[in-house]
């Protein structure tokens, strides 16, 4: 039996009596890598006034630090959150985890990653375990760019811990590959990935132990998921036992929506095709 539409609303302040918590993904939501989304950004700071908390949940391969920054550098307003969480928090602990001599394959933006780790970063022919935070040059290169590499890693047999679990993330006006689609490859190879960021599970309990933190209990089904992405925002809080609410104007926005009308059909299409039930969704974040 097909899964019934989302309900779609308007404004999330329609939700303050169905969440204590927010649980709202970053790119693509409140902002595009370039510029912040107001609407979003101040809607997030009236669920806040309005009692609910707000933890940011992002496949940023950076530690939160890193991510703070960035809000700094193109002016996301921070009473819009109260704490925030990123994949690479959580893949830390798996670094942690794993061989010592780690080749670190990633731009130099996201060393910060690696920073006070007990580990020894080595180059490719001498690593036990590859850690991938993304491409090299991720406006220039795709990821098909990598399988020969890949290849010689997973010959190895190499783990490979992926910092970020999207496949590909808005800057700007484009699209530019991410380190899950890298991952996406080494599976295809026969190569085993160790991931911790949306939609796996780690991610997912350390944000609730710091709404658990703020609020004291905190009840997954009162607790609400945000997010553009169905295979990582949504699909994760589906899987975690989370609500969810899909923000139908970012990633995905092409497969479904002519300008600015979105197609109902294709949106249903679009969510069955991808095995996802979404509470509700809207077209923007506000």
């Amino acid at each position: 039996m097909p899964a019934p539409m989302p309900a779609k609303i308007t404004d999330l302040d329609q939700l303050t009596d169905r969440a204590d918590v927010l649980l709202c993904d970053v790119w693509g939501v409140i902002h595009n890598g370039v510029n912040p989304f107001l609407l979003s950004v101040e809607a997030l700071k009236a669920a806040r006034a309005r009692g609910q908390t707000v933890i940011l949940i992002t496949n940023s391969p950076r530690p939160a630090e890193g991510v703070i920054r960035q809000f700094d550098t193109i002016g996301v307003d921070p009473d819009c959150w109260d704490d925030i969480v990123t994949s690479g928090d959580v893949t830390r602990r798996l670094v942690q985890d794993a061989p010592r001599a780690i080749y670190f394959l990633g731009p130099e933006r996201d060393r910060a990653l690696v920073e006070g780790l007990d580990i020894d970063l080595v180059g490719p022919e001498a690593a036990d375990a590859v850690l991938c935070s993304g491409l090299l040059d991720d406006e220039n290169e795709a990821a098909e760019d990598y399988r020969d590499m890949l290849a010689g890693f997973q010959a190895r047999n190499l783990p490979f811990i992926c910092a970020n679990p999207d496949r590909e993330v808005e800057r700007g006006d484009r699209l530019v590959p991410c380190a899950g689609a890298l991952a996406d490859i080494y599976v295809e190879l026969g190569g085993q990935t160790r991931i911790a960021g949306k939609p796996h599970a780690p991610i997912y309990q350390e944000a609730m132990a710091r709404a658990r933190a703020i609020r004291g209990h905190v009840d997954a089904r009162r607790t609400l998921a945000i997010g553009d992405g169905v295979a990582t925002d949504i699909r994760g809080a589906l899987d975690n036992g989370i609500p969810a609410l899909f923000i139908a104007r970012g990633i995905h926005a092409r497969e479904y929506a002519d300008g600015r009308a979105t197609d109902l059909a294709r949106l249903h299409s679009f969510l069955e095709a991808a095995g996802v039930a979404p509470a509700y969704w809207m077209e923007w974040l506000a």
